[in-house]
């Protein structure tokens, strides 16, 4: 759904559907949906939940959202956008947010994996080095870029979609896959 048709009397389950970064913006500013004593049903309006919780009202809860998600998209690289980046004269880092095993069956070509040791490495060079990550759907990549650009790593980017978009629109020799546990 377009975010723009939103509404407070929309579910959750649509809100999360199409803003994928709603749960964490309303979970970093109002403590809801991180967890099981805070969380929502995907039926549950988003007028119900700020009722239910008195946090605040659903109309500043909506406006929030809808910035976050502006935040989120502006962090997002699209992979056609990322493989012209990467075949620039100047090109960023590629980390594979993944975990090992994803890495080690299939990788965008050039990608870094990134475990504790590479991260702390990577922070104690250069703040302004360019980083493109990536995950296997764009899913959780979001939250590693939000905790780069936190940290001061404020040239970092995700590529929306992860490998499974790259292998899509970019390199159909990679192998797609699916996991059992997302």
């Amino acid at each position: 759904m377009d975010p723009a048709k939103l509404s407070i009397a929309s579910p959750m389950g649509e809100i999360m559907d199409s803003l994928p970064g709603a749960r964490r913006a309303l979970f970093s500013r109002y403590h809801l949906g991180g967890c099981q004593s805070c969380g929502f049903e995907p039926t549950e309006t988003l007028a119900e939940l700020a009722a239910r919780a008195a946090e605040a009202p659903a109309e500043e809860m909506l406006e929030h959202i809808l910035a976050a998600h502006q935040h989120d998209k502006a962090m997002l690289v699209e992979p056609s956008d990322a493989k012209a980046s990467l075949d620039s004269e100047n090109p960023p880092l590629l980390l594979d947010t993944r975990t090992r095993e994803e890495h080690d069956a299939v990788a965008i070509p050039g990608s870094e994996f990134m475990d504790q040791d590479y991260q702390q490495r990577l922070f104690a060079g250069d703040p302004e080095r360019a980083i493109l990550l990536y995950d296997h759907t764009g899913k959780h990549v979001l939250d590693t870029c939000s905790w780069f650009q936190g940290h001061g790593m404020k040239n970092t980017r995700a590529i929306s979609g992860g490998i499974d978009a790259w292998s899509q629109q970019v390199d159909p020799t990679l192998r797609r896959y699916r996991l059992e546990i997302d």
